[in-house]
């Protein structure tokens, strides 16, 4: 009967010894933590890195031009505008009107309208510069044809190039040189050339 007191004080006190080290176990842990916690250096997060995927696609370039033909009423020829799409963008006007003037001397004869631009024509280029526009054409625009058919190849170029602004002045250059005479009948060219003016000068 004398041993189990002393049990007991044995089982207190291997309880106390062991809730103890548990204590000092915890504080340990709690110091090492907070050790760790006030001597990390602060890290800057990553710069976001930027995909190049995210960039904008490019904007759609198909887009309607208006091209001029003839077409002949019995009593004369009056120009009509001829939708036409081409690969380019209205934010770069001076591609957008070359591209016009490539559909413009490529223009099949549909019966009701026609051009009198001679076949093998080439635009050598298209500069806009406020409100003018010069248009280069290549030396076949010069060869073949009468007075009607030069009054209308000339407004076919004029109303095509002022398709994006009705009043803009003209200038046509052949091979970079202002065209001031047109073919051997001499139509002479009083540039620049605006709509107005050749509806007033210039009879189809």
């Amino acid at each position: 009967m004398r041993e189990q007191p002393r049990n007991n004080r044995i089982s207190s006190g291997v309880i106390a010894a062991v809730s103890a080290a548990v204590v000092a176990v915890s504080s340990g842990v709690a110091w090492i933590t907070w050790q760790a916690t006030n001597n990390t250096q602060p890290v800057n997060p990553p710069k976001e890195r930027v995909s190049q995927n995210n960039t904008k696609p490019p904007a759609t370039t198909e887009q309607t031009a208006e091209i001029y033909l003839l077409r002949d009423t019995g009593r004369n020829l009056e120009l009509v505008p001829i939708p036409v799409r081409v690969s380019a963008s209205k934010d770069k006007p001076s591609e957008f009107l070359q591209a016009a003037f490539n559909g413009l001397l490529t223009a099949k004869n549909d019966g009701d309208t026609s051009s009198t631009i001679p076949l093998g024509t080439k635009v050598l280029g298209v500069k806009i510069e406020n409100d003018a526009v010069r248009v280069n054409l290549s030396e076949e625009f010069t060869s073949g044809g009468g007075s009607a058919s030069m009054t209308g190849r000339v407004g076919q170029v004029l109303y095509t190039a002022t398709s994006l602004n009705p009043n803009a002045k003209v200038y046509i250059d052949v091979n970079g040189k202002q065209l001031d005479v047109l073919g051997g009948e001499g139509l002479e060219l009083d540039q620049p050339l605006t709509r107005d003016s050749f509806a007033k000068n210039y009879q189809l």
